[in-house]
């Protein structure tokens, strides 16, 4: 996995800088969907297609809570996205529920915790065969059988 997509509204943009820079010393390639738009809507759905779409491998979106942007981007079938607040729930967004991209709160975490979620969350791979795959594969099959149009 080599390429993420990453976005915020205005209130994470000094954050989502520091992020970029995290993931490129990890050797990831970041694309920058931006983090002007007041209506933190429209890049969550930015991001949240691309990584749907399999243009990117995994996403990273960003607000003042990071929960606006989870809500916006789980509207786009084949998003899986997770607010993420500490490291447990971090590792099971991923080993646990196969997410896709993880959203993070400027306000509410700190710089430095943010850079040690994106550290654990990118160190974790979804493992096929455990306990998790039929919960997983359900509500696959649900966004398989309610494609938007």
């Amino acid at each position: 996995m080599k390429k993420i997509a990453i976005g915020c509204d205005p209130n994470a943009a000094a954050e989502k800088e520091v992020v970029k820079k995290v993931l490129s010393d990890l050797g990831y390639e970041c694309e920058d969907y931006g983090s002007t738009d007041p209506i933190y809507a429209n890049v969550a759905f930015a991001v949240a297609e691309a990584v749907a779409a399999g243009k990117h491998d995994r996403g990273i979106l960003m607000c003042g809570t990071g929960i606006g942007m989870s809500i916006a981007a789980n509207k786009v079938n084949g998003a899986y996205a997770a607010l993420c607040t500490d490291a447990y729930s971090t590792e099971r967004s991923i080993l646990s529920n196969n997410a896709n991209i993880m959203c993070l709160g400027a306000f509410t975490l700190g710089i430095e915790p943010i850079k040690y979620l994106v550290k654990t969350w990118m160190s974790v791979t979804w493992q096929s065969g455990t306990k998790s795959e039929g919960k997983v594969q359900r509500y696959k099959d649900y966004d398989n059988e309610h494609i938007k149009k």
